[in-house]
């Protein structure tokens, strides 16, 4: 296996797994562009190239704050009914494209609130929309799964709010929670009575943390608030020295914690100096449950196939290290035990069986 040419058209073709990417920072260029004129918005540009170009440059300034305003027109054309659907239904049929087999999409509903919309209204039209999606998908012969986990801002004050309509829509398609925004000075421990009520109603959920701020970061979300996985995480390697692991690093391998790794926005951030460098090999070969990530396809001018590629190209990973990332993906998805092992067994071992 390990022998196999590995190209963007193999890579392309392999079936994929997807824990962390963000459905306000994965809409199409040209999407963007035609909602903003419906609803009377200011675009940097109109021309969907040049947008995507404006997309990326802006995002790679090396600053977490900076990547994250940058959201500020996708989340201006997310505001009504019309432009949930066609972003959600869109964002289903791009991973298919993409090969991806199973994603969970995140939101915080509280940011698609400023037009007539509630927030249990915007979780019921997003699931329509990614519903419409697989839906076209398994029609195209491309079934893709889409779970979604619903977030709270962790700097604001509805993160309870977020966590409720977890619980309540959870038999309608979210399948877990997330806290996000802004880590540094927002420590994720603020709102344990979120994670408490998520775990008492049975409820999975990930945490933002070892991005913009480090170990005791890493700490809360784990050992504090609880959470299965870890949004990034890539901080992770301050408890480790020279292959030897610390504490709270060997916790998080030991029981299986998942890292959900965005190598190219780790760049743009400055959490990552280079491809080749990132902590996400050295953790993989730690025996970590890494799992490889786009985070923001649009902010990050990304894709599955691109981090695959990018990883093959500048940090030698082979097709069993793809194959690695996406079975560990499957492991950690918030799904039930039987369609993760389904998913396994039926669709990613035979795809990669080269």
């Amino acid at each position: 296996m390990t022998a196999t040419r590995v190209d963007t058209d193999l890579i392309r073709r392999l079936p994929k797994a997807v824990l962390h990417d963000h459905l306000d920072g994965g809409l199409r260029p040209a999407t963007v562009v035609e909602l903003a004129a419906e609803v009377g918005h200011t675009l940097p540009t109109t021309d969907p190239d040049e947008l995507a170009v404006w997309y990326f440059e802006a995002a790679n300034s090396g600053d977490l704050v900076r990547y994250i305003a940058t959201f500020e027109h996708t989340l201006a054309v997310m505001q009504t009914r019309e432009g949930l659907l066609r972003t959600a239904e869109e964002y289903v049929l791009d991973l298919a494209a993409d090969g991806v087999v199973y994603g969970e999409v995140r939101y915080a509903p509280e940011l698609n609130t400023n037009g007539e919309l509630t927030m249990a209204e915007v979780v019921e039209t997003v699931q329509e929309g990614l519903a419409a999606g697989m839906a076209k998908a398994a029609a195209a012969g491309t079934p893709v799964r889409v779970g979604t986990l619903l977030c709270g801002m962790r700097m604001f004050d509805r993160v309870r709010e977020a966590a409720d309509l977890a619980v309540a829509f959870r038999d309608a398609g979210v399948v877990g929670f997330d806290i996000a925004g802004a880590e540094d000075g927002f420590p994720a421990a603020d709102h344990r009575d979120a994670f408490e009520h998520l775990r008492r109603e049975s409820v999975p959920f990930t945490i933002h943390a070892g991005e913009a701020h480090g170990l005791p970061s890493i700490h809360q979300a784990v050992q504090v608030c609880g959470a299965q996985r870890l949004g990034h995480g890539v901080r992770i390697t301050e408890d480790i020295v020279d292959g030897k692991l610390g504490r709270l690093a060997g916790w998080v391998r030991d029981h299986r914690i998942a890292l959900e790794m965005c190598p190219t926005s780790n760049l743009q951030t400055g959490a990552a100096t280079s491809i080749a460098e990132h902590p996400i090999t050295a953790l993989k070969d730690l025996g970590f449950r890494v799992t490889l990530n786009t985070d923001n396809r649009l902010v990050s001018g990304t894709t599955m196939t691109r981090e695959m590629s990018l990883l093959v190209e500048e940090a030698g990973w082979t097709v069993e290290d793809l194959r690695t990332v996406t079975v560990n993906a499957l492991k950690s998805a918030f799904i039930p035990f039987d369609e993760r092992r389904a998913l396994i067994e039926d669709v990613v071992q035979p795809g990669y069986a080269l």
